[in-house]
């Protein structure tokens, strides 16, 4: 019996508490054209301030995480594959986000920024309140010292999300 009060203790010692960093969502304004699921996720989102969505094909991934990137005070940089930034860019005109498409910081014209992976080294972390990884689990493809760049130059941004469906 003691043996196992001391190991509940040891592993009280090893459990990880990731306390919400997020925003107070009472009062924010959700778009009206999401799906009430897609509004819940991105309250859920906010409030966590970092969070990752694992969402299906079809259920609305780039919607919720432009609706999430619109409430985070301050600049937003969104990193996708090539393919699907400019997708993107047209996503949020039809749910009113204004976002622009860059390939470096000068270029930086709205709130809400998308590039492509590649272009990580072209951008300060330190100018952005708030990253999104889209389509992250494309960081499988690349090297673990991509991953682990990505990692440690946005490790001080408050806001980040991981969207993929897979």
């Amino acid at each position: 019996v003691e043996s196992m009060m001391n190991y509940e203790r040891f592993l009280e010692t090893k459990a990880t508490v990731d306390v919400p960093t997020g925003l107070t969502t009472s009062g924010i304004n959700i778009n009206p054209k999401l799906f009430d699921f897609q509004r819940d996720i991105v309250t859920w989102a906010l409030k966590r301030g970092r969070a990752a969505i694992f969402a299906d094909c079809g259920l609305g991934k780039t919607a919720i995480q432009l609706e999430w990137a619109k409430h985070i005070h301050g600049n937003v940089l969104i990193f996708a594959p090539l393919a699907v930034a400019q997708q993107t860019v047209r996503e949020g005109q039809k749910f009113g986000i204004d976002l622009s498409y860059c390939r470096k910081q000068e270029d930086i014209k709205d709130k809400i920024t998308i590039t492509n992976y590649e272009m990580i080294n072209n951008f300060d972390a330190s100018f952005f309140s708030g990253i999104v990884l889209d389509e992250s689990s494309i960081l499988k493809s690349f090297t673990g010292s991509f991953r682990n760049a990505i990692i440690e130059k946005f490790k001080n941004v408050p806001f980040r999300l991981a969207c993929t469906a897979t």
